[in-house]
């Protein structure tokens, strides 16, 4: 089987010998979700976003075929899924991807002899764990976008009828003399400064004041010349990446809006020392949640397709910067995205679009001709 080393999460550091457990098959399964999470930690994955909810996926997991894992078999994988797929018809296979490699993930390490688990369940129950996923009961990877089908980027009226109805929101509470109409102006601020800079949740409300930069190059702008994006979608263990979205002019109603956000509508909120840019009635930074939830609410005042949800802003944002005939390695770079491939799938250019840059082709090509029609 191997020996044992000293490595993050091995067996003998999480569970001690000659120790006497009342329930020996607990104590050994909770010694190798602490062994796995202390392994994973060590690798500076992300705790919230990571390591708990692949704790809770094989807790869930094994609650479902009743065993432990040196009993577990290839088809409890393939059943588990199947039962995912009967419970909720909309099961994505994105979705299921993550889970069976999350699982594959788990039956890795706790097979690995480096870490000592086979020697311990042979020792104590006289099984030993295998890997249950293999290539004939995993998704393949076949195409380079498995999402939602719904989720495309909006055109320019949608987006202008989503920010009209931002706007109305805000003068519809006014007039009942209802609570909100505050929240209503951030949300509306918020919503706008996603699009015009075509940020992830995260990156939006990880803003703070210092993140308001002067762009050299366009002075105009003043504070608002650009962000500077210090969350940004991190690589596994790595650190959230920075970068810096510069304006583009014609997305330069936006300062405008941050401006008037800053100036009139941030103060009201009372925050104190509080560094975010967009803050919320108690004082704090507004949550991930909370801005799906304007999202939605707009989204509905709009009259807008429900499978539209606030990551479309940012297809939007990349499809609308390709229209207006910016560099492809300007539209990667103000995404964020390390892959040009990555940002070609945010991308639904519309008719139109096309149909210029044919026109185009076609008056490059037959300039001659082209004159002599006109």
């Amino acid at each position: 089987m191997g020996q044992a080393v000293d490595l993050p999460g091995a067996a003998h550091l999480v569970l001690a010998d000659g120790v006497v457990h009342l329930d020996p098959a607990t104590a050994v399964f909770e010694a190798m979700l602490e062994g796995w999470a202390r392994q994973q930690r060590t690798r500076f994955l992300n705790v919230e976003g990571t390591i708990k909810p692949r704790l809770a996926l094989v807790r869930r997991f094994a609650e479902f075929t009743n065993d432990y894992p040196w009993q577990w078999r290839p088809e409890d994988v393939e059943a588990f899924i199947d039962w995912l797929r009967r419970r909720r018809p909309q099961f994505a296979v994105s979705t299921g991807r993550n889970y069976q490699n999350g699982l594959r993930l788990f039956c890795d390490y706790v097979t690995d002899a480096r870490y000592g688990w086979p020697v311990k369940c042979l020792e104590h129950f006289g099984e030993i764990p295998t890997q249950i996923l293999h290539e004939w009961n995993t998704v393949t990877h076949s195409s380079e976008y498995e999402g939602s089908p719904g989720r495309r980027p909006l055109t320019y009226d949608e987006v202008q009828a989503l920010f009209d109805a931002a706007d109305g929101r805000v003068e519809e509470i006014r007039s009942r003399r209802r609570k909100g109409a505050l929240a209503a102006m951030r949300d509306a601020a918020i919503l706008k400064t996603v699009y015009a800079y075509g940020l992830r949740r995260q990156e939006a409300t990880m803003l703070d004041l210092a993140d308001l930069r002067h762009a050299p190059r366009a002075p105009d702008f003043g504070r608002f010349g650009a962000l500077f994006v210090r969350y940004g979608k991190a690589s596994k263990g790595g650190a959230p990446k920075r970068r810096t979205v510069l304006t583009v002019p014609e997305f330069d109603w936006v300062v405008e809006v941050l401006d008037r956000y800053v100036a009139e509508v941030r103060p009201l909120f009372s925050p104190g020392q509080h560094p975010a840019l967009w803050v919320t009635e108690k004082r704090g930074r507004i949550s991930r949640r909370r801005l799906d939830e304007a999202f939605e609410t707009v989204r509905a005042s709009a009259g807008l397709p429900a499978e539209l949800d606030l990551h479309c802003l940012r297809h939007s944002y990349v499809t609308h910067l390709i229209e207006f005939d910016y560099p492809e390695r300007f539209v990667q770079d103000q995404a964020g995205h390390q892959y040009a491939s990555t940002t070609a799938i945010y991308s639904g250019v519309s008719d139109d679009y096309r149909n210029r840059l044919i026109q185009r082709a076609l008056k490059s090509r037959h300039a001659d001709l082209w004159e002599a029609g006109s």
